[in-house]
């Protein structure tokens, strides 16, 4: 529950962008600013934190994550203005980082504490992929509901997942932690990244393969608003919610349903899936037709649930077993960094292209990049049995 709001809260401000850009007097570009300052702050806590939890607990993690996304939610309604909006967003991004790293093995280690003789059960992994990828999916949702239906929803919207997440904080509290910090710790701890030998090919396009997925996350979590109301004339905010929720509900879904295929096969279905998907919306910008967008969405958030997927195996069963974590901390960096800098960079484009020029050039390459990326990370072995374990590749 807490991993699922906490996410949830995240992606939140998906339909309330033109709201704030209403009330603090900005444009299309300082919205992707905004918006990629959660980036900033999730990759950071990937970065410098998202090991701490081996060290120090699970749960002493996952508190401090509440408590910082509690902190974020205080400061967006309390400084309201630009710089507090940015605030708010480092702040939730360090929040969902923390959680995101640690909350993943967890839930595995807590299925371990009540089914010891399960060991290779997959129901940690699905129940992690739903809480990650289903409150990515309905944060927007519920936001846009607020706007549309209730008074203040900027305030209010912060107010509902404040109170969400202090019952969060509550609920954690009373769970057991699962890390023995009397058990003494090796005197040399083991580098945090060291891939093994030849690897540095396949790290780098499964790098690629997950920014690249996580691309037109980030656009439509920015730049929905502006696109549906601009282009396809929606002044719904619940629409726009309801296109996120498409979004990131068809790339749990996608990842529940198709991940157990082997991964070259994986990563084909993705990257036909994927262009498929972003060929689709150009075509609904052009031709203004909001069902051909939400099944656009929906497939191109399909396709980039398998693409990343696919990278996080390939980015596993490249690294050194004791350096598995700090390889995927940096594949999830690069991850993050590309749900954040594309979408600054299409808004720049949309001063000098109509949106519909900018969305062609930017699912051109897009789906270029994600083809190529495929080709190259499917050229290695695929990893085999042991390598990397299907329950915990999906993304954190």
């Amino acid at each position: 529950m807490a991993f699922t709001v906490l996410m949830a809260f995240g992606t939140a401000p998906t339909p309330l962008w033109p709201l704030y850009a209403a009330r603090d007097h900005f444009g299309a570009t300082t919205v992707t600013v905004a918006y990629a300052s959660m980036v900033v702050g999730a990759a950071g806590a990937f970065l410098g934190l998202g090991h701490l939890s081996d060290r120090l607990g699970r749960r002493r993690i996952i508190v401090p994550a509440l408590l910082v996304g509690i902190l974020a939610s205080v400061v967006l309604i309390v400084w309201r203005d630009l710089p507090g909006l940015i605030a708010g967003r480092v702040l939730n991004g360090v929040g969902l980082g923390l959680m995101a790293s640690t909350a993943t093995t967890y839930l595995h280690d807590l299925h371990h504490e009540v089914r010891p003789d399960r060991t290779g059960s997959v129901l940690p992994g699905v129940v992690a992929t739903a809480a990650n990828l289903g409150g990515l999916a309905s944060g927007p949702l519920v936001a846009g509901a607020v706007a549309e239906w209730l008074p203040a929803p900027l305030i209010t919207a912060q107010v509902i997942f404040t109170l969400a997440m202090a019952v969060c904080l509550a609920l954690v509290l009373c769970t057991p932690e699962t890390v023995d910090l009397d058990l003494e710790l090796p005197a040399a701890r083991p580098s945090r990244f060291v891939l093994r030998s030849g690897g540095r090919r396949a790290f780098g396009a499964a790098g690629v393969l997950g920014a690249f997925a996580f691309a037109i996350l980030g656009l439509i979590s920015s730049l929905g608003a502006s696109v549906l109301h601009g282009s396809l004339h929606t002044d719904s905010h619940l629409v726009v919610g309801l296109a996120a929720f498409l979004m990131f509900g068809s790339a749990a879904a996608a990842q529940l349903v198709l991940g157990r295929l082997p991964l070259p096969r994986l990563l084909t279905v993705g990257a036909v899936v994927f262009p498929v998907g972003l060929v689709l919306c150009a075509v609904a910008l052009q031709h203004p037709a909001l069902w051909l967008y939400l099944v656009a969405v929906s497939l191109s958030g399909a396709g980039s649930g398998l693409l990343f997927k696919g990278g996080v195996e390939r980015a596993g069963a490249v690294a050194e077993p004791a350096s598995r974590a700090g390889v995927l901390a940096m594949f999830f960096v690069v991850a993050y960094l590309g749900m954040g800098l594309p979408s600054v960079l299409f808004s720049i484009a949309l001063r000098y292209f109509a949106v519909q020029n900018a969305m062609i050039g930017f699912a051109t390459v897009l789906s270029c990049g994600a083809v190529v990326s495929v080709v190259v990370a499917s050229r290695d072995r695929a990893p085999g049995p042991g390598e990397l374990p299907a329950r915990s590749a999906h993304p954190s």
